[in-house]
């Protein structure tokens, strides 16, 4: 930067990221000058998103390597914990969630900045063409773009040239008369000369509101692409807090491919925006140098240097023409006035000749002033710093907490990643403890609930109200044997089927009086073999009504 140049000043963090190595795609440091038509600046550029892409590898191989010590180094379940241990999946399924909302928040805010400086940016484009458009209309191209139009000083030079046409017959007789008309007709192409031929600007036409009209549609389509990213990370995190929530196997291996897809995407818009931020911040350095060198063969360097600084000490290149100008239209208006004042007495024909000349120099005149304040540099000064302004403090600001935010999200999605798959796992084993027994196998505690309320089993009592209901009997009346269809030897013989001595304990309590006691049920649990359940699944409904509650305990 110049060290006059006191409006605009570069913030830090574009002096950061201008200290970015610049290495292009050869791993060669080159030039950080902005240069986006050199190939190797652009490879530059390139290398930075791929070192974003390097970073997406290394993190889906960290995935992987994970999932697959998931699979393979399993953990040996605690015997006598029956509850699985979700502390490590709740609080990475917390820590994910917190991680994706401070995300989603710096990246609205984010893709407000960066959308704010763009329309600054593209309305100072609108306001220094419709600047340039202004003096385009009054006859002057000035730097930037406008074409070449004559505009007033044409309409002034034609309408001149046919009132002095017809004054120069009427005046035929006065010599004196037909001089002051040439006089006034070479002021008239000196003018337009001295301001037409300033320098040729046609060669360095820009149409700045085209440019603009560009700028504000990729903007449009980069803030909504990035505000439908912001709403898919926000939805994908809370449809894998509902599947963690209710166990929904489905709902989390759905949500766990959209999180795969969602981190590349957080890893690209990284690598996207990390390039914008570097190439932007390499302009925002030194951008009167980069126009300077895009205008040096075409417009003069006094004429940019003037509007890009616009200093007190710097004088106005337009200033000599526009004061030939303004002379020549007083010096005409003087001689106009003789010729109203001394030649209408004795030429009374030439008077409306000599009033619409008088009617030109004024609109003229008037044009002049206008034409002095649009060349001036102020105008079109501010226009420039509000958008550099809006470029390299809004701008690039708002695409660096774009950059936060995609590193973020790729955190957050990563704890997810690594959460949703134990998860599916417990969940899958409880599912399997249930899935490996019969529903209708007694030790099954599911079938004891689902027995509880099946109405085909209501003659099934439970300990406590049996007991109490053999309780209020036996101390009114002494219990009453029970009648059996079945001989003890059957009982004896199926006690022999399940792999025990024909004990007295082994003989279902039928003939008792009593369910055996709730208290050994655990013991009788742990006693009865795999072979002894298979034993009881193969009886009959009548052998199991005869063989007693003994296994419903």
């Amino acid at each position: 930067m110049s060290s006059d140049r006191v409006d605009y000043i570069a913030p830090w963090w574009t002096y950061w990221l201008h200290n970015f190595p610049h290495i292009n795609l050869r791993f060669q440091p080159i030039d950080k000058t902005f240069q986006p038509e050199d190939e190797n600046y652009q490879q530059s550029l390139i290398f930075l998103g791929c070192v974003a892409a390097a970073g997406l590898g290394l993190n889906l191989l960290c995935l992987a390597i994970y999932l697959s010590c998931l699979c393979c180094c399993r953990k040996e379940e605690e015997e006598e914990s029956k509850k699985p241990n979700s502390c490590c999946v709740t609080w990475s399924a917390v820590a994910a969630g917190l991680i994706t909302c401070v995300a989603v928040g710096v990246g609205f805010y984010g893709n407000s900045e960066t959308n704010d400086g763009v329309y600054q940016m593209t309305y100072s484009l609108y306001n220094a063409n419709h600047t340039l458009g202004g003096v385009d209309s009054l006859g002057i191209t000035l730097p930037f773009g406008l074409k070449q139009v004559s505009g007033t000083m044409g309409n002034m030079r034609s309408g001149l040239h046919q009132h002095l046409a017809r004054l120069d017959e009427i005046f035929a007789t006065r010599g004196d008369y037909v001089q002051t008309l040439q006089f006034m007709q070479q002021m008239a192409d000196n003018v337009i000369k001295q301001l037409l031929g300033l320098s040729d600007w046609e060669k360095a036409k820009v149409d700045l509101a085209s440019i603009a009209d560009q700028s504000a549609t990729i903007e449009y389509y980069r803030w909504l692409t990035y505000l439908l990213l912001l709403i898919l990370d926000l939805i994908i995190c809370l449809l894998a807090c509902l599947g963690l929530a209710k166990q929904s196997r489905w709902l989390l291996t759905t949500m766990m491919v959209f999180g795969v897809l969602t981190l590349v995407l957080s890893w690209t818009s990284l690598g996207a925006d990390l390039a914008t931020a570097v190439g932007t911040s390499d302009f925002c350095i030194s951008p009167d140098k980069y126009i300077m060198s895009k205008t040096k063969d075409v417009i003069s360097a006094d004429i940019v240097h003037y509007y890009l600084y616009c200093n007190q000490t710097l004088s106005n290149p337009f200033q000599q023409p526009l004061a030939i100008f303004q002379r020549s239209l007083t010096t005409m208006q003087i001689q106009i006035q003789g010729l109203l004042q001394f030649a209408v007495p004795l030429f009374p024909t030439a008077e409306r000749d000599l009033l619409g000349i008088q009617h030109l120099l004024n609109s003229s005149e008037a044009s002049l002033h206008q034409l002095t304040a649009l060349l001036d540099c102020r105008g079109l000064n501010k226009d420039y710093l509000d958008a550099m302004v809006g470029v390299c403090y809004d701008g690039v600001e708002g695409v660096l907490y774009l950059c936060l935010f995609s590193i973020l999200a790729a955190c957050a999605f990563t704890v997810m990643l690594c959460a949703i798959p134990r998860a599916w796992r417990q969940i899958a084993c409880r599912e399997q403890d249930y899935d490996d027994m019969d529903e209708e196998d007694p030790f099954n505690p599911r079938a004891r609930r689902l027995g509880s309320q099946n109405p085909d089993h209501t003659n099934m009592h439970s300990f406590c109200s049996y007991s109490s209901s053999m309780g209020s009997q036996t101390s009114l009346h002494p219990p009453a044997p029970a009648v059996s269809n079945a001989p003890m030897s059957e009982y004896m013989n199926h006690t022999a089927l399940f792999g025990g001595n024909p004990r007295y304990e082994n003989v279902p309590l039928i003939g008792r009086g009593s369910p055996p006691p709730s208290i050994y049920s655990q013991q009788y649990r742990n006693r009865y073999s795999p072979t002894m359940r298979a034993t009881y699944l193969s009886m009959t409904e009548e052998q199991r009504r005869h063989f007693g509650n003994d296994f419903q305990a």
